[in-house]
């Protein structure tokens, strides 16, 4: 089974992210080995180009050999879920790598993150708050997967 790789920044602190976060990794598992990875969010009192800094040295320090990130960023393209499901199929269709999705705090990803991707996706032309990205991307990956698996959860 080939895998898809997460790395978060912080915990989920909202019930409703927890829940519908769990309820998309449990469907997205049937198809997928998944990998999450959590960084502490930086310390409060830093200011936020600090904050990213660290952040983003915590995300690169996570990145493995064969990891083909892939950043959740306002300025990322914009994708059908079916060409998210092209794109997915790509990644995990070649040998020895896998997609990693990366999602910054609040304050989003430094350069040093941003310059280490290989793709970049916008999941809205709306800025999301990050718990509510976590929710969005996972249900998308799992439509993704019902579509490469001709599945009827995804209507046109």
């Amino acid at each position: 089974m080939t895998g898809l790789g997460f790395i978060w920044v912080g915990k989920l602190k909202e019930s409703f992210s927890r829940d519908g976060c769990a309820l998309y990794w449990k469907k997205l598992g049937r198809f997928f080995k998944l990998d999450e990875t959590m960084v502490k969010d930086a310390p409060g009192k830093l200011p936020p180009e600090e904050k990213s800094r660290r952040e983003g040295e915590a995300i690169l320090a996570k990145i493995g050999p064969g990891d083909v990130v892939v950043i959740l960023d306002e300025h990322g393209d914009r994708l059908t879920s079916r060409q998210l499901a092209d794109f997915v199929r790509k990644w995990t269709d070649a040998p020895n790598q896998r997609p990693v999705f990366v999602i910054g705090g609040p304050f989003g990803l430094s350069d040093e993150v941003k310059a280490a991707a290989r793709a970049r996706i916008r999941l809205s032309d709306m800025t999301l708050p990050h718990e509510l990205a976590r929710l969005v991307l996972l249900e998308q990956l799992y439509r993704a997967a019902t579509i490469l698996k001709n599945m009827p959860y995804h209507h046109d």
